[in-house]
């Protein structure tokens, strides 16, 4: 079911997209991202061949839902760098150093929406601001909302799959090392992935 777009049990929308059905004024408000149960991905491609998947263990967000006007949501995201796992502890500290994310220097990538927009349906996409080593450039997240639940501990829910692609050049990460074959041994396009459930704040 859509978050703006409503759909009965025969998979009919009740309403059309951007319109506002009845029960969707319960979902407007503030919202913390449950790091618990959300994961923040990302995949590259290695040596030309294969995709290494990594995410990132730490991290804090925010939502502001408006069930009115989507274009009133907003979104915020704090990333600690050296939270970093790729399931290699050898390529994790290659990734924290000079080479890549100077997590010394830089410890944190922040994501601030500018904009939002409902596609239709279940999808929406939202547009802001990626900061990474200092460098601040537009980004565009594409999401599909998953629904809204209450938990069994009374917690108000809302959860988004969200999805997006980066070239990592654009933000100064510029390592990469030849390949005898031809090629690079790290990808300049990034896959970004976003799985996240919010808790609704009491008040």
């Amino acid at each position: 079911m859509g978050i703006f777009g409503r759909k009965d049990t025969d998979g009919i929308t009740t309403a059309a997209p951007g319109a506002v059905s009845p029960d969707l004024a319960a979902l407007t408000g503030d919202y913390a991202i449950d790091p618990a149960h959300s994961t923040i991905g990302f995949v590259a491609r290695h040596a030309m061949v294969t995709n290494v998947k990594g995410g990132f263990e730490d991290f804090t967000g925010s939502l502001h839902l408006d069930g009115g006007d989507p274009s009133l949501s907003t979104a915020t995201i704090d990333v600690k760098m050296d939270s970093i796992s790729t399931g290699s502890a050898d390529r994790d500290g290659h990734l924290k150093s000079a080479d890549f994310f100077k997590t010394e220097e830089f410890p944190t990538m922040t994501f601030r929406s500018t904009a939002a927009e409902a596609l239709g349906g279940d999808d929406y996409r939202i547009t802001g601001d990626l900061t990474i080593l200092g460098t601040t450039k537009p980004l565009s997240i594409d999401l599909e909302f998953n629904g809204a639940a209450k938990d069994p501990f009374g917690n108000e829910r809302v959860g988004f799959e969200g999805k997006a692609q980066i070239l990592r050049s654009e933000w100064g990460l510029t390592w990469n090392a030849a390949l005898e074959t031809g090629g690079v041994l790290v990808s300049d396009k990034i896959k970004l992935t976003f799985d996240i459930s919010a808790i609704k704040n009491a008040g």
